[in-house]
């Protein structure tokens, strides 16, 4: 019973994840998300979890370390929940209406956490890695 509600839940959440990946909404955060419920039960999504999780990580370094990745990623969260944030005080933003405004609203937050997220930990990787290389 515990394997087909996992699977069922991942699957949700998968599926979620990749329409989320062409509508504006957090698709990818949805898809690491259903691969880590899944690999609670199915080893063969342990694979493409740990690959994500590289990924991520690498990102995070990179964005880290460049001040124009980081200015970007700020303008990008910035834009995203300005154009949320005018649908929903009424202005007529293209191809967006008030389920969309507040996915956008939401992911430019998660953007914005990210990139906090990836901020610290830069310095905190900068800290510890001399002790690592003696």
């Amino acid at each position: 019973m515990k394997k087909a509600v996992v699977a069922v839940l991942g699957t949700v959440l998968l599926v979620l994840g990749v329409a989320l990946l062409v509508l504006p909404g957090p698709g990818f955060l949805l898809i690491a998300g259903a691969l880590a419920v899944l690999s609670t039960e199915f080893k063969w999504a342990k694979k493409p979890l740990d690959y994500a999780k590289d990924k991520a990580d690498l990102g995070i370094r990179e964005v880290a370390r460049s001040k124009a990745r980081t200015a970007l990623v700020v303008l990008c969260a910035l834009a995203l929940m300005a154009l949320g944030v005018l649908d929903l005080a009424g202005l007529d933003v293209p191809w967006v209406n008030k389920i969309s405004a507040a996915l956008l609203i939401v992911s430019g937050l998660l953007l914005a956490g990210t990139l906090v997220y990836a901020l610290r930990r830069g310095e905190d990787s900068e800290i510890q890695e001399p002790a690592t290389r003696r």
